[in-house]
């Protein structure tokens, strides 16, 4: 007897694997924290010159902003560990509660300041807390924005630029995300994620403090 019937088919499951967990959260105090931060952060400025790291232009600080920043800067190192700790699991999905070694640092981009792309080796979590965008946050013409590079890298770019993948987040797969800074967010990510700064085109200050999260393997639970 011939078979004319289609075989049945078990419902298909796209699994997005890998993924790069990249969180943003405006801050619910946020004015009166970039307040005190911008107090803090252009005092030193007027005082210290400019490190170079991956900054093309603009002036950015010593990595010891938890030791000057005072106040602001601890209650902004706070926010960021807790947001941090419920990011952070042990290989069983459990959670685990870690003595972070931290440092972190000051940036003020003007106009035509950016940074280049970078990664922040020898870290676990990055984080960066926009304390003044700049008016970038209500004009994006003003640029500036944060940019992430695809850790996939950019081979499917490269081969079929106008194809994509049909699930979240898979129309930018080979090229990179961007997030346009507002005052009062945070962004956590990945150290490894590579990422940079496009040109700001304003004519403000946008500020931003940047903070690294590390930890010696011996000390995380369950790991050991």
């Amino acid at each position: 007897m011939e078979m004319t019937e289609k075989p049945r088919q078990q419902p298909a499951n796209v699994a997005g694997l890998f993924p790069t967990p990249v969180l943003t959260v405006l801050l619910a105090d946020a004015a009166s924290l970039n307040q005190a931060l911008r107090g803090v952060v252009l005092a030193r400025e007027a005082g210290h010159p400019s490190v170079s790291h991956s900054n093309l232009g603009g002036w950015q600080s010593d990595t010891q902003f938890l030791d000057w920043g005072g106040t602001p800067a601890r209650k902004l190192l706070a926010t960021v560990t807790q947001a941090i700790d419920r990011l952070t699991s042990d290989r069983a999905g459990r959670a685990v509660k870690i003595d972070w070694h931290c440092n972190g640092w000051a940036n003020i981009n003007r106009s035509g300041h950016g940074n280049e792309f970078h990664t922040h080796p020898g870290c676990f979590w990055s984080a960066v807390y926009y304390v003044d965008d700049g008016g970038i946050g209500a004009d994006p013409a003003l640029g500036g924005e944060l940019e992430l590079a695809d850790p996939r890298g950019v081979a499917t770019a490269m081969h079929a630029p106008l194809l994509g993948f049909a699930l979240p987040g898979g129309q930018s797969v080979g090229v990179s995300e961007t997030i346009r800074p507002h005052s009062g967010l945070l962004v956590v990510f990945p150290s490894w994620l590579s990422h940079a700064v496009r040109p700001y085109r304003g004519g403000g200050i946008r500020i931003s403090i940047a903070i690294n999260f590390s930890v010696q393997p011996a000390l995380v639970p369950h790991l050991a």
